[in-house]
């Protein structure tokens, strides 16, 4: 093999995953076709779960201190949520998607992994201990595992002939990086007689200091072609039509038309290859949740691929990949086609559609409906099915932030490793054969005991007065044959 673990595309997805693997001791190749990293900003944001998981890998903070970050109320198809304000600690922030990337390719290269530009993937075939990967460039690479992140026209997808079941775009919208002057509106839609529409959302400063926003806007004709140029004039004409003289466009940094594809794959895994990210799930990019799912996805798998290189993976933990993340992105899809409904981004002016609106708006002033849309938009919400998520409330969901003596939980996840909090410091002789795959926390932990697997998620936590039932057989299940 030249490789345990090769991953094509090096996006959030591919980088996340990247660094996953690096954690886990894993020999990985990370190849992207673009000769060079894109300075689009792409998506635009970052949710409360994604940011916990760079706090627990250390990486949040120096993407913090990459410019100005503003965070933002969630909102549900442009109708904000106020009652949810302050509900997380790390609430939703825009982060774009070229500075997430500029940090990790930074990282990754100190870790000594450097991301190999210019491999356009033309071949890759599997065999019993692997699979061959052979580029454009001439290079053929052999790697026990491989991992398509190479986005939503994923060469690896078509190669394996992957079903990808769904809608195709039957509309355009335009997706531009803006600077802008005057009375600048957020999140809500905003609408003209004419049939344009606008969504205008601040994605921070660009290196002068300046604010960028992202705009979302719909013209008139929605069967525009995707490949249309875009100008500068059909910027203005838009913001005109649906602002008046309030805002005005100052530069178009870039722009794209995007369409209301909606597509996910049947299988996550494939023998030896596994589809992450939008190489696995496509739709309309609303509140960037697909480049969330996608870091998501990168996160539930490092793990697990670490685990089977260093042979220690239980029957079927591979295959709890796709039993845990398809059933996120079916989620997601249907979320983003209800907000793309209601926001009536195909701009069919059906006054059915407005009276929906209006109805669904009202019913988000209950705390009850506030508060479950947030925990859907967030990623807090995910909850993985395990043994004993039925009567256990914490299992299954992200591990809750908690002070362990002078440190943070999200603090002891950054070896990559799982982590048991064993307050009463009894549980040692127990988890002891599992040493070298899971680190055990003693007396100061402000919290029940508690087994957490290295992507964050809780697998075990004590029942009743059987302190602890169940807690071998989550090792077992999760963490492979002890060496006892």
């Amino acid at each position: 093999m030249d490789t345990d673990v090769l991953i094509i595309g090096a996006g959030p997805t591919g980088m996340t995953l990247a660094n996953e693997l690096q954690l886990a001791g894993v020999p990985t190749v990370l190849v992207d076709k673009l000769a060079q990293r894109s300075e689009l900003s792409k998506a635009g944001g970052v949710q409360s779960r994604t940011q916990e998981a760079f706090d627990q890998r250390g990486l949040l903070e120096p993407l913090l201190a990459k410019g100005s970050h503003p965070t933002s109320i969630a909102h549900f198809a442009g109708i904000r949520l106020e009652l949810t304000r302050g509900r997380h600690r790390l609430p939703w922030r825009s982060i774009p998607q070229v500075v997430i990337e500029a940090v990790f390719e930074e990282h990754l290269a100190a870790q000594g992994i450097h991301v190999r530009r210019d491999h356009e993937l033309v071949d890759l075939t599997q065999h019993d201990s692997g699979a061959t990967a052979t580029f454009a460039n001439g290079v053929t690479i052999d790697a026990g595992y491989v991992v398509a992140a190479d986005g939503g026209h994923s060469t690896v997808r078509s190669l394996l002939r992957a079903e990808f079941p769904g809608r195709p775009g039957t509309t355009t919208v335009v997706a531009a990086d803006v600077r802008l002057a005057g009375d600048i509106p957020s999140v809500a839609q905003s609408r003209s007689e004419e049939g344009y529409s606008a969504q205008i959302f601040p994605l921070g400063t660009d290196p002068q200091g300046r604010p960028l926003h992202r705009l979302a806007l719909g013209g008139p004709d929605r069967s525009v072609p995707r490949d249309t140029p875009i100008t500068e004039d059909e910027i203005r004409d838009g913001l005109r039509s649906v602002f008046g003289s309030r805002v005005r466009l100052l530069e178009l940094r870039y722009a794209r038309r995007i369409t209301n594809a909606a597509r996910l794959v049947a299988r996550y895994r494939h023998g030896r290859v596994f589809l992450a990210g939008d190489a696995a799930h496509v739709h309309l990019p609303i509140g960037a949740q697909g480049m969330n799912t996608g870091i998501q996805d990168a996160l539930n798998l490092g793990w697990k691929l670490g685990a089977a290189v260093h042979n220690w993976a239980p029957a079927r933990l591979l295959d709890t990949y796709h039993s845990e993340r398809h059933p996120v992105a079916a989620a997601v899809l249907r979320n983003v086609q209800a907000q793309s409904l209601l926001m009536d981004r195909d701009g069919v002016g059906d006054p059915d559609v407005a009276a929906a609106k209006d109805l669904f708006a009202s019913l988000t002033q209950l705390r009850e409906v506030q508060y479950h849309l947030d925990d859907m938009l967030s990623g807090m919400g995910i909850r993985y099915p395990m043994p004993g998520s039925d009567d256990r409330p914490l299992v299954g969901l992200p591990a809750p932030d908690r002070k362990i003596g002078a440190t943070r939980l999200h603090e002891l996840l950054r070896s990559g490793r799982g982590v048991l909090l064993d307050p009463s410091d009894e549980l040692a002789e127990l988890v002891g054969p599992w040493s070298d795959r899971v680190d055990r926390t003693g007396q100061g932990a402000e919290t029940e005991p508690m087994l957490i697997r290295p992507d964050g998620y809780v697998c075990w936590t004590a029942g009743g007065d059987h302190r602890t039932a169940g807690l071998e057989s989550s090792l077992d299940h999760w963490f492979g044959v002890s060496h006892g």
